[in-house]
């Protein structure tokens, strides 16, 4: 379970937020400059509130003056809305990239997994610059996940995508909850999206939560 209680003053508004995330997808919904992306980056240990607490699975990422975890000490995988991948490195290599403690062999079944759900398998020799977005984005999520984070943080990863693209990438991620089975805390400008993909949807206004709803259109397609 992720458990945040955070305090921090942005540029125009202090952020104070508390919210609790069990196996399921939530969703952060609010106008721009709202706070979503600062409570992605103070999660992913990027930056650290001014106050409060961050704990996931009862490890402390934050806790006031006292702790504040490295971001590569917290087991999180960040998807960034340009998906970061690196222009000189293969998908084969973007993918790896960022693992060292499994076996060679869980490696590659974790791996193998996701090529699958995903449908990349054939990029593997490919670069970056050499695939589309929607494939970029599919790269993205796979080397998220490689390392079996114990969470996954989303920055609107899917706003660059051309509508039919965005559907088919919002499915795959429909599906790649179901089988990873940890929180997903998604950013997203898009109301359809936000009810599509949340389990509970999450309203911010510079910087504090004024409402929560309920996905209407949570359903897990078929493959």
């Amino acid at each position: 379970m992720l458990d945040v209680s955070i305090r921090k003053q942005l540029d125009h508004f202090e952020l104070d937020v508390s919210f609790q995330a069990h196996d399921e997808i939530i969703v952060l919904a609010g106008s721009s400059g709202a706070g979503k992306t600062s409570i992605l980056q103070a999660i992913g240990g990027l930056t650290d509130p001014d106050s409060g607490t961050i704990t996931l699975n009862g490890k402390s990422f934050f806790e006031g003056t006292k702790t504040s975890l490295p971001a590569r000490s917290r087991n999180i995988g960040y998807l960034f809305q340009d998906y970061a991948l690196f222009p000189h490195m293969t998908v084969e290599r973007n993918i790896h990239y960022g693992i060292h403690k499994k076996t060679s062999a869980e490696t590659g079944f974790i791996i193998e997994q996701l090529l699958t759900v995903l449908g990349i398998s054939h990029l593997l020799n490919k670069y970056p610059h050499q695939i589309s977005g929607g494939e970029k984005q599919r790269v993205a999520l796979a080397r998220a996940l490689a390392t079996e984070p114990e969470l996954l943080l989303l920055d609107e990863p899917l706003s660059a995508l051309d509508e039919e693209t965005r559907e088919e990438c919002q499915d795959e991620l429909l599906r790649l909850h179901e089988l990873w089975k940890i929180p997903f805390l998604i950013v997203t400008h898009s109301r359809t999206e936000a009810e599509k993909l949340g389990d509970r949807v999450l309203h911010l206004k510079k910087g504090l939560l004024v409402k929560e709803t309920h996905g209407t259109m949570k359903e897990i397609p078929v493959q």
